[in-house]
């Protein structure tokens, strides 16, 4: 009997410890590409987009971030993170843009450029946030391509998928998301139940964790997970001990 209630033990410490492994696996994957992840997504409506920076040169240092804006946003508002200087790019458009409240623009904010105080480690995460006002195209994909900078090398995070091909099939995927209808009166509508259905593209920014917290939550988790493996074979070892003591 006590033999049989050390191998049931063993075997779940063994199976929690695989759980715990594959985790971490999925984990380290998701974080391996520069993703986005907004707070809203609601059609004409001003949304938070936070862009997780993890490594992106082997083991170089990150030195800068260079961010395009879709043709589709005209200008996008930086928040300031002390780890970075920051400066807008702004571009003349070959004619007047005429905006929805009447007024029109002849120039936009292409690019957010972010350049680190210090090399970004490659064992590091950080966030950048970027305040913008989503247009009134509910259905379209807006994608931000990102060129990121290290003390050796670069990755241009610029690929879109083509029709018919599988995103998670891209080496250095463009930061995307995808424009939902406006919420109603509520606060409550297309955005609120797009949030149960994801896209290729919401998925992949859904993947991507926006800063160095959430890997030591998966940290912790899988630290967890071990204490309580070896807890349970101390526990078989003493529940032994006190029956061969009764025997005797």
């Amino acid at each position: 009997m006590t033999t049989t209630f050390l191998r049931r033990t063993l075997i779940a410490a063994a199976a929690t410890g695989g759980a715990a492994v594959l985790i971490l696996t999925a984990a380290a994957g998701a974080s391996a590409h520069v993703g986005v992840k907004p707070d809203k997504t609601d059609a004409n409506s001003y949304a938070l987009l936070t862009f997780g920076i993890p490594h992106g040169c082997e083991e170089s240092g990150t030195t800068k971030v260079a961010i395009t804006l879709p043709a589709e946003l005209n200008d996008a508002q930086p928040t300031v993170n002390p780890n970075w200087s920051v400066e807008r790019v702004t571009e003349q458009l070959a004619e007047p843009k005429k905006l929805a409240d009447g007024t029109s623009i002849t120039k936009r904010t292409s690019q957010i450029v972010y350049m680190a105080k210090s090399p970004l480690a490659h064992d590091l995460r950080d966030a950048l946030v970027l305040s913008v006002k989503l247009p009134d195209a509910a259905g379209s994909t807006l994608y931000f391509p990102t060129l990121q900078t290290c003390e050796t090398g670069q990755t241009d995070w610029s690929e879109i998928a083509k029709d018919g091909q599988d995103p998670h099939s891209l080496k250095a995927p463009a930061p995307s998301i995808t424009i939902t209808g406006p919420a109603s009166a509520d606060g409550h509508g297309a955005a609120a139940s797009a949030a149960h259905t994801e896209t290729p593209a919401t998925e992949q920014a859904a993947a991507v964790t926006d800063s160095g917290a959430d890997a030591r939550s998966w940290a912790g988790l899988a630290t967890g997970l071990g204490g309580l493996a070896l807890g349970g074979v101390a526990f078989a070892r003493s529940g032994s001990k006190r029956r061969q003591e009764s025997a005797t």
